[in-house]
């Protein structure tokens, strides 16, 4: 069976060039939406992600850093260093603001960060020193990248004169980025005296971040404690509810448009063979044998279109972020299966409803009319 179907597939390459590229097309078009989505929703907590605390204190009510407004007494840092089990705490000062470079303007998440913690810090550094020192500051390559700047040149953060001292990767988005400056410089820029905005928790070895989260928020007064897990999802859940519409329709558009054009294929490659149908019937073959031949046929085109599209997905996820870093593609697991089933389904019941209508028909009548 699987062989009948390859071959009478196979017969016309030209035809069949043609289905599996318009299934390939529409395909790559839904997996780019969701990859767009996916990169978003992926970087939105990445700074949470790879700061390295464990817990998260903040502000008493705080539960994100978006749209909110943290800010605790410097002595709460002490007060969480003495709660058993924990390692380390570190201060941290956030805003968003803008970074000027070269008459530009750029959206970031500036964090001040004592210059000698071991929490907090960038990650991954591409250029330059790993840490900011006093008048200076880390910004992300993409920054860098469109404005033109480089390790050593004079930008403006905070309202204030700043030499970049290094450039760090992999923390834009399609709407901002992450630098970071000394902390004395924040608070001197912002006026923040003796507040901090978060406190960061590295816990010891062997100990529950959860449980030292209840020991904190049992210790220390007016504060909200988080584990990172916590703080990250509380996070994903706010921006996705602020983006969600824009978001939604635009890959709930995209994907509907793509696999109404994957069935549409479908259907015309299905009508476009009912006269090797015919001679099928003209054969012997049982009408439960022809749909059985015009399934495995649709699989086959879906399949063939599927690889295609995720490969030049994949390829796009590679070649987009080298022209625009704030553009980052990711190809989820969950995304992809979403999409193979539901392009199966809709394949075979598209497949399905001309071979019906084909079965009804006379051998002589369908070669007369093929």
């Amino acid at each position: 069976m699987f062989r009948l179907a390859f071959r009478n597939l196979v017969q016309n390459k030209a035809r069949l060039l043609i289905s599996v590229s318009g299934i390939a097309l529409a395909l790559t078009l839904v997996l780019f939406f969701g990859a767009v989505l996916d990169g978003v929703r992926g970087r939105l907590t990445v700074y949470i992600d790879h700061a390295g605390a464990d817990v998260w204190v903040s502000q008493e009510g705080v539960r994100t850093m978006h749209l909110s407004q943290s800010s605790l007494p410097s002595s709460v840092v002490d007060q969480v260093k003495a709660v058993q089990g924990v390692e380390d705490a570190v201060p941290l000062l956030y805003t968003t603001g803008m970074i000027q470079a070269r008459g530009d303007e750029y959206i970031a998440y500036v964090f001040g960060v004592p210059q000698d913690a071991k929490l907090g810090q960038p990650w991954r550094i591409v250029d330059g020193a790993f840490t900011a020192g006093p008048g200076e500051v880390i910004i992300d390559h993409a920054v860098a990248s469109q404005s033109g700047s480089g390790v050593g040149d004079q930008v403006t953060v905070l309202g204030q004169p700043m030499t970049i001292a290094g450039v760090t990767s992999g923390t834009s988005t399609v709407m901002s980025s992450v630098s970071f400056i000394r902390m004395e410089d924040f608070a001197q820029a912002r006026g923040a005296g003796d507040a901090v905005s978060f406190v960061l928790v590295k816990v010891k070895p062997g100990e529950s971040p959860a449980t030292v989260s209840d020991r904190i928020a049992q210790s220390v007064g007016g504060v909200t404690v988080q584990t990172r897990q916590q703080f990250a999802s509380q996070e994903r859940k706010l921006v996705g509810d602020m983006s969600s519409d824009i978001i939604n329709i635009m890959n709930i558009a995209g994907f509907l448009t793509g696999l109404a054009v994957v069935a549409l294929t479908i259907y015309i490659a299905t009508i476009a063979r009912r006269r090797e149908y015919g001679v099928l019937k003209a054969m012997g073959v049982r009408n439960g044998r022809l749909y059985q031949v015009v399934l495995v046929q649709a699989l086959l085109s879906v399949g063939m279109g599927l690889a295609a599209a995720l490969g030049l997905t994949l390829l796009l996820s590679v070649v987009i972020p080298r022209f625009n870093e704030l553009m980052v593609l990711t190809v989820s697991v969950d995304s992809l299966l979403r999409v193979t089933v539901i392009a199966i389904i809709l394949g075979t019941l598209a497949a399905l409803l001309p071979a019906r209508q084909i079965a009804g028909l006379e051998p002589v009548a369908v070669l007369r009319r093929g």
